[in-house]
């Protein structure tokens, strides 16, 4: 039986990510990973949170391996499974066993979309004990000090089939993520888009009027994400009005009168 060889090189963060702080979470950030506190970032889709995992893992220096949860994800799919590879039995470990083996930041993307049976491996790895259990090889495998477990969701999509449990939530520290305020979230466009700052925020403008739709047709408003989407088209030659229906408008309803009526608040803002 043979094991994969562990490299770190391709979960480095080489460049500085471009982040804006919106509410003192890089000094929170920091206390936890300095107290070993596994951390829960809290927030709507296009909100800053991965952006702001691979900040903190630049600035760390550590390695940062992302797991995008969804339904069919399993414990071997964390953890490793044995595979046969030439003729050869091959122990390969999961992306959770290489954060914990080199001391890097595992950060698992939209946790409530993963099994329950499946959220329930990072327990011990997540209060005083920080160990993973590797039960197909019998092991336990201790984490560094330097290993950080951080976990995302979105509690607009919350419901009673998906939500984490209490015995989850609390062995971490939550730090919410909202949107930026309007002159932060026009800087970003301007630095991500490279649009003017009166396009900009133009675009805030719409983004704020489609937050203040939620529950009123909306499920959730423009993300951050989205408006630089939009800005890009903009910046691309594509008619302002144009760029905010398909870039904005289109991704967050299909509901022709809510369509309607997003329209017309773009034909007053442009």
């Amino acid at each position: 039986m043979k094991l994969k060889t562990i490299t770190t090189e391709e979960y480095i963060v080489e460049e500085e990510p471009y982040y804006v702080e919106v509410n003192r979470e890089k000094s929170l950030f920091e206390a936890a990973y300095r107290n070993r506190i596994p951390v829960l970032l809290k927030g709507p889709t296009g909100s800053g949170k991965t952006r702001f995992m691979e900040y903190m893992a630049w600035k760390f220096r550590r390695p940062l391996v992302t797991v995008s949860c969804h339904d069919d994800l399993t414990v071997s799919d964390l953890v490793g499974r044995y595979l046969v590879r030439g003729g050869e039995t091959v122990w390969v470990d999961g992306p959770m066993t290489r954060a914990v083996k080199v001391g890097g930041f595992c950060y698992l993307d939209e946790i409530v979309e993963a099994r329950k049976d499946t959220t329930v491996v990072i327990h011990p790895l997540a209060d005083h004990r920080r160990i993973l259990p590797i039960e197909k090889r019998g092991e336990m495998l201790s984490a560094p000090p330097e290993f950080l477990l951080a976990l995302s969701y979105n509690p607009g999509y919350q419901s009673v089939l998906k939500d984490l449990k209490q015995s989850t939530r609390q062995r971490f520290l939550a730090l919410e993520f909202t949107y930026p305020r309007r002159e932060v979230e026009t800087e970003i466009i301007v630095h991500e888009a490279g649009v003017d700052a009166h396009t900009a925020e133009r675009l805030v403008s719409f983004g704020e009027k489609t937050r203040n739709l939620v529950d009123r047709g909306l499920t959730e408003g423009a993300s951050t994400r989205i408006l630089i989407h939009a800005a890009k088209l903009i910046r691309s030659d594509i008619e302002p009005r144009t760029a905010c229906e398909v870039g904005i408008a289109e991704t967050l309803t299909d509901d022709r009168e809510m369509l309607r009526a997003l329209s017309e608040i773009v034909q007053s803002i442009f």
